[in-house]
């Protein structure tokens, strides 16, 4: 019963994921952080089948560091959208393909930008102003059609955020019961408490 959101705001990006691991009816843990850092300026938000996140999630990590380290600067949001969306099409083709739904956010300090990226596990992108992944998902989306503005600022966009955590947990059968909150601007990545 994964459930991510992603919303951007004035000059950032807010992503939150439950933090249960489960398999069928059994949880496994209840402190998975589902939110990796890419970069100084880049998260991303993964769910899907438990091996497969956790290995693709390391594999996009090291990728995009190599890269920043070869040519001594980061890939921007869209560049590394663009990358994560070919390794999921790619794999599709293989006799392995990953299982995996992410929400890519950024903010590009080049066009003082905050953007966010819909992923899907057949290599679907699309940039969206908000996103959801999972069950929460059904009930979430309508919640942040209705509440999102695009120039909200950071403590509007925690509101809108704990909405859908509250319509989640009161409408979802097997609710997460805690979410683990990261926010990425132009002073970087931090995680947040609400």
């Amino acid at each position: 019963m994964e459930t991510s959101f992603a919303l951007t705001g004035k000059g950032y990006v807010l992503i939150a994921a439950d933090t249960t691991a489960a398999r069928s009816i059994v949880k496994m843990k209840v402190d998975e952080d589902k939110i990796k850092a890419l970069g100084p300026h880049l998260l991303m938000a993964y769910s899907g089948e438990p091996g497969d996140t956790v290995q693709f999630a390391e594999y996009v990590e090291r990728n995009i560091r190599l890269y920043q380290i070869r040519n001594t600067y980061s890939l921007r949001p869209s560049a590394a959208a663009s990358w994560v969306r070919r390794s999921l099409a790619e794999s599709i083709r293989s006799r392995h393909p990953y299982s995996v739904n992410l929400l890519l956010g950024g903010y590009d300090v080049a066009s003082h930008d905050p953007h966010l990226y819909w992923i899907d596990y057949l290599g679907t992108i699309a940039e969206v102003p908000f996103a959801a992944h999972g069950y929460g998902s059904y009930f979430a989306l309508s919640l942040l059609d209705r509440y999102h503005k695009p120039d909200a600022s950071l403590e509007e966009g925690v509101e809108t955020l704990k909405r859908c955590i509250a319509e989640v947990a009161k409408r979802l059968v097997v609710s997460p019961g805690t979410y683990k909150v990261k926010v990425v601007d132009k002073d970087g990545v931090r995680e947040i408490e609400i």
